[in-house]
């Protein structure tokens, strides 16, 4: 508890070392991470399977380009039941940390080519990117998760949606 407080606190200034520390505390580095920067990159020269572990109310305000929705608290593994396991599949959240689970749980069922995008849809927005809505249309807005997660957001407006 009193790390989430310290954390939140780094956040006051939307501060870029205080996110990307409180991202490192909460991930276990058991699944390769890729930057932003690297994942757009990666998108413009290869055929990358783009997963968003996020649940479907975050995914309809916004999701990254070609991304489908696995989600969270009930994955939907069928997705996946034609996919190569040897060719890249990108994993992204909020944050990072619901993508690790996730990823993990792609390595265990044989994936081999497993990243996951750290500081996930929020580092991606607060440096730029595109982000895309339920219609296909380029937004600047993004489900933050909750209200404490929101202040990690910078560039692109907060909306909660509907569940």
């Amino acid at each position: 508890m009193l790390l989430a407080v310290f954390m939140i606190s780094l956040s006051k200034g939307q501060n870029k070392w205080g996110f990307e520390t409180m991202v490192k505390t909460m991930l276990t580095n058991q699944v390769d991470t890729i930057s932003s920067q690297a994942l757009s990159e990666m998108l413009k020269n290869e055929t990358v399977l783009l997963l968003d572990s996020r649940e479907q109310a975050e995914y309809s305000v916004s999701h990254l380009q070609g991304a489908k929705c696995i989600g969270y608290k009930a994955p939907d593994y069928d997705l996946l039941e034609s996919a190569d396991k040897s060719k890249p599949v990108v994993i992204y959240c909020s944050i990072g940390k619901r993508s690790e689970d996730i990823g993990m749980e792609l390595q265990k069922r044989g994936f081999t080519n497993v990243y996951n995008l750290f500081g996930g849809i929020f580092d991606w927005t607060n440096r730029g990117y595109p982000v895309l809505d339920s219609k296909g249309n380029e937004v600047r807005k993004v489900h933050p998760f909750s209200t404490s997660w929101g202040v990690w957001l910078n560039n692109y407006e907060k909306e909660y949606g509907t569940e």
